[in-house]
């Protein structure tokens, strides 16, 4: 019942943010529920998007598992983002994503990433997929960083809510056992951080 009530909050207020937003880009099937200014992508379609300084931002919607397969039978349809621009760092955000061999697909077709955001945190719920992770675990995280070849890992999706099994903490520790502790980044919420891009 927690986990209903916390998605219940984080709807209403994304839906009240998307109000005051030019575009908001989501799964075809989010842009139909949705309305207003959301646009819907399937994986690998893109929108070019004019940016202020006259250039452009290629969005490309990638695939994303959120669960064991079979889990967007339950879950729905999940997407994940790549960002990419002349004189920009290309930017993976890989949206609620549990598989590696997702991340190995698009790691295949994109090459790699200077920049990775992955939800991790192995967010879960016991009565669903016999508790399989519905996101990157922390080992699967530091796997999924190694193929993207990423040159910095933003973590986020690690603390907050009630289903998260692993916390930064966890996360930290997976990356320093894969011998990945210097492309992570961790941020604390609400603060910013350079990347040196």
């Amino acid at each position: 019942m927690v986990l209903a009530v916390e998605a219940d909050a984080a709807r209403r207020r994304a839906r009240a943010l998307l109000r005051d937003l030019p575009l908001a880009v989501t799964t075809t099937g989010g842009a139909h529920r949705l309305g207003g200014t959301a646009r819907g992508l399937a994986p690998y379609d893109h929108v070019d998007v004019t940016r202020p300084d006259g250039g452009t931002l290629r969005i490309t919607a990638l695939p994303a598992l959120h669960g064991p397969p079979g889990a967007a039978a339950v879950n729905g349809d999940v997407i994940g983002f790549l960002l990419a621009g002349d004189g920009l760092p290309s930017v993976y955000v890989s949206g609620d994503n549990a598989s590696v061999d997702v991340v190995r697909e698009i790691a295949g077709r994109a090459g790699s990433v200077d920049v990775a955001v992955l939800f991790a945190g192995a967010a879960g719920a016991p009565q669903l997929f016999d508790g399989a992770p519905l996101t990157l675990t922390g080992a699967a995280a530091a796997e999924a960083a190694s193929l993207l070849g990423a040159r910095a890992v933003v973590p986020i999706h690690c603390e907050g809510w009630t289903h998260y099994s692993e916390d930064t903490a966890a996360l930290v520790a997976a990356f320093a056992a894969a011998g990945l502790e210097d492309v992570l980044r961790v941020v604390p919420a609400g603060e910013a951080a350079e990347l040196g891009y």
